[in-house]
């Protein structure tokens, strides 16, 4: 007798109410609604260089060498080294310092490009070691250098969830820094550091940075030298070059100190010149 009263008042506060009966039957019959992921972000551009260099007839391998314009495999690119001594570049192929040789200063710069290209193989690497991939190298360099890439057509929002991946290789305590020009001149280093815990590391190693994570110290690009403190919230909507910097000079050819950057790939959204 309980339970049928129990079901009678049931019934009854339904009849009574029965918009709110629909109400909740609706509710319980509503699917589940899952959050839309934010679309990802596009990638602006991928370099992964071009080695130019001839075969040595005697060796076999591919040399190192200056590196020019003709090493940027992506033709809507351009490159831009930025080297406070080349200037004196024809007295250092005049007399070479250390642990360089005049061959290293025939370039406009310092920088390097060094590595093989995977086909055909170098003969003199054994069969199932790794060889290099194309790389700038900035072992010779006497002060710090900068390099970076820019767009022929178009700026880059590196804003939300904007990203570079690359591959690098340092030796001794040298890093790899992202390097930023803005579209109005302003130049900005990051303060995140590839290779600090693999300096001993012989391999190239891929990494990413997400663009967002990072503070920015401003840069004087004539002597690639930090300047003053961190820049508060810089406008990142319009860059106009992307790159790398090595603050450190070079300890000359063999382990000591240098960065290799390889590929080098940029997400963000593009913003026409």
């Amino acid at each position: 007798m309980r339970h049928r009263l129990l079901f009678i008042a049931i019934a009854g506060i339904a009849y009574a109410h029965p918009e709110r009966s629909v109400q909740a039957q609706q509710q319980q019959a509503a699917p589940v609604q899952f959050a839309v992921p934010s679309p990802s972000i596009p990638l602006f551009f991928r370099e992964e260089w071009r080695q130019t260099g001839l075969f040595d007839a005697t060796s076999g391998f591919r040399p190192q060498h200056p590196v020019t314009a003709t090493a940027v495999s992506n033709s809507n690119l351009e490159l831009r080294v930025y080297d406070p001594a080349s200037g004196k570049i024809a007295d250092f192929a005049k007399n070479p310092p250390t642990n360089s040789s005049a061959v290293d200063w025939r370039g406009p710069t310092c920088v390097l490009m060094s590595g093989y290209s995977q086909t055909p193989r170098p003969e003199r690497v054994p069969a199932g070691e790794p060889t290099d991939p194309p790389n700038l190298w900035t072992g010779v360099c006497s002060t710090p250098v900068a390099v970076t890439l820019r767009d022929k057509d178009r700026f880059v929002d590196l804003t939300g969830l904007a990203k570079i991946r690359w591959v690098t290789r340092v030796s001794g305590f040298h890093v790899v820094r992202p390097l930023l020009k803005l579209a109005d001149g302003t130049w900005l280093v990051g303060d995140y550091a590839e290779g600090a815990a693999s300096s001993n590391s012989t391999l190239f190693l891929e990494s990413e940075v997400a663009i967002a994570s990072m503070r920015w110290l401003a840069l004087d690009i004539t002597k690639v030298v930090t300047r003053g403190t961190w820049v508060s919230k810089p406008d990142l909507s319009k860059v106009d070059e992307i790159g790398f910097v090595d603050l450190t000079p070079g300890s000359g050819h063999g382990w000591g100190g240098f960065v290799n950057v390889g590929k080098i790939e940029v997400y963000g959204r593009p913003i026409r010149r």
